[in-house]
C-alpha cells in the first residue's frame, strides 16, 4: 500500500476528505491510525484505524466503513476550555498585570493514542548530517501494516521526485522529524520514484 499524506480519502458510499497526519507505533514501525480531515466539516479531524483501510494508492486512500460509521470515529483535535476566572487566578499567581490576560482561553490538544507517534506531512528528514527533505508518504505492506519505505520530497538537490528510504535506514522519529541513519551523499544514491506515478 501507498500511504500518501493529503490524498483523498473515501468511504463505501463516497469520499469524505483529505489524509492529514499518520499515527504509527514506533517499536513496530506499523502504521496504527489514519487521521483524516473531513471534506464537509471546518477544522474536524478523525482517528480511523488501519484495519478500516481496504487499499491505498498514491492518490486515494479506500476505506472499508460508511460515512456514518466515519462520523462516529473519535476526533483526534480536542479542545479544554480554561474560563475567565482560572485565567486571572493564574495571571495573579505568576505576577502577570491582569488587564492583559484573555477573558477566557481554549487550547487544543492532539488525542494520540496510547505508544502512538503522529507523524505530520512536510515533517522534516534529516541525515547524519543536515536536512535531505521531507515526509511525503508512506510505503505499507497490505497484511501486516508494518511500514517499509519513508518516502521524501522537497528540499534535495537531485529533481523533483521523490526519494524511497528504507524503514531500516531510519533512527528515530523524534520532535515530529525523522532522523536517519545515514548522510547526505548516502540519501542521493537510493533509489528516486517518479513523483507522477499513478497506483501502484
Amino acid at each position: 500500500m501507498d500511504i500518501r499524506l493529503n490524498a483523498h480519502v473515501e468511504c463505501l458510499d463516497g469520499r469524505i476528505g483529505r489524509l492529514e497526519n499518520i499515527i504509527l507505533n514506533p517499536h513496530t514501525e506499523r502504521v496504527t491510525y489514519l487521521v483524516v480531515r473531513e471534506n464537509d466539516i471546518a477544522n474536524t479531524l478523525r482517528l480511523v484505524p488501519e484495519n478500516a483501510i481496504k487499499e491505498a494508492s498514491p492518490d486515494t486512500i479506500s476505506l472499508s466503513i460508511s460515512k456514518k460509521k466515519f462520523d462516529r470515529m473519535k476526533n483526534f483535535i480536542h479542545e479544554e476550555y480554561i474560563p475567565s476566572n482560572i485565567m486571572l487566578y493564574m495571571a495573579e499567581d505568576a505576577g502577570w498585570d491582569s488587564l492583559g490576560t484573555p477573558a477566557a482561553l481554549i487550547i487544543e490538544h492532539e488525542a494520540i493514542p496510547a505508544g502512538g507517534l503522529v507523524v505530520h506531512k512536510g515533517a522534516g528528514v534529516f541525515a547524519t548530517d543536515g536536512h535531505v527533505g521531507r515526509v511525503d508518504e508512506f510505503l505499507v505492506e497490505k497484511k501486516t501494516g508494518r511500514i517499509t519505505h519513508l518516502i521524501l520530497r522537497e528540499g534535495h538537490l537531485w529533481g523533483k521526485k521523490d526519494i524511497s528510504v528504507p524503514i531500516n535506514q531510519v533512527d528515530r522519529y523524534e520532535d515530529g522529524k525523522a532522523y536517519l541513519t545515514i548522510d547526505r551523499d548516502a540519501v542521493k544514491d537510493l533509489p528516486l520514484i517518479d513523483i507522477k506515478r499513478k497506483g501502484k
